[in-house]
């Protein structure tokens, strides 16, 4: 069967579609030895050799779904050119995973990897707004009027952002608060709190969906059960 490149490296767990359009455009990708930077170009499942960065790569017939505690100072991306630490060095190879979405290099906590691109697809488009949840060390103290700003949405390098939840959990000199969007714009949390006067000191994603992040030591992972899947896919598959 022939389907299109960037369907195969998704279900081979090396990227999302979008980001296998990245991969392709940049000359990572072959069939059978030969470089392909072309969109639409197929492949046949049944005989083709597609490798990206000369590695080959194949569909798996077992689909992998991982919860990830990623450290900071750890790169979410599956290859890096500057052979920085990156989410792969965490997980057997075996699985060919790829991450879903992203956390920045220097924010920790929950991340979701897989090699069923559908599920990826369908997890990050932003018609879906799944809801996550990270618990942040801002500097100082907000007043409310900061907070209701937060809530109602602000704008963001000329766009304005949906809106948010923001409480305060905790009160020192700083403050520890916990922060819920269905957006996922580059760096938004960080974007929102520097808009508000209270830029991040300390960053960690808890909950994706109805996924929870939990006593999951950093730089470790586990399997989703059967049951998580079915509660975080529900809502979305309803739509």
């Amino acid at each position: 069967m022939e389907i299109r490149l960037q369907k195969w490296l998704s279900q081979a767990g090396i990227a999302s579609r979008r980001k296998a359009e990245e991969l392709i455009l940049s000359g990572l990708v072959s069939v059978n030895g030969e470089i392909v930077i072309e969109l639409g170009v197929r492949a046949d499942t049944a005989k083709d050799i597609v490798a990206v960065d000369g590695k080959p790569c194949e569909i798996p017939t077992q689909k992998v779904y991982i919860a990830m505690h990623k450290p900071e100072g750890v790169i979410t991306t599956v290859l890096d050119p500057y052979s920085r630490p990156t989410v792969m060095d965490y997980i057997p190879r075996e699985y060919n995973c790829f991450p879903v979405g992203r956390l920045d290099y220097d924010t920790s906590g929950l991340l979701i990897m897989t090699n069923d691109g559908n599920f990826a697809q369908m997890l990050t488009h932003p018609k879906h707004e799944v809801t996550k949840t990270y618990i942040a060390i801002v500097k100082g103290l907000p007043r409310n009027e900061s907070l209701e700003a937060f809530r109602s949405g602000l704008t963001i390098e000329g766009k304005p952002t949906a809106p948010a939840q923001i409480e305060i959990i905790k009160k020192t000199s700083n403050a520890k608060v916990r922060i819920k969007l269905r957006e996922g714009r580059n760096r938004q949390v960080r974007k929102m709190c520097e808009a508000i006067g209270h830029p991040i000191l300390s960053l960690k994603r808890v909950e994706i969906g109805s996924i929870k992040l939990g006593p999951l030591p950093r730089g470790e992972w586990r399997h989703l059960t059967q049951a998580e899947l079915k509660i975080l896919i529900a809502p979305i598959a309803s739509i």
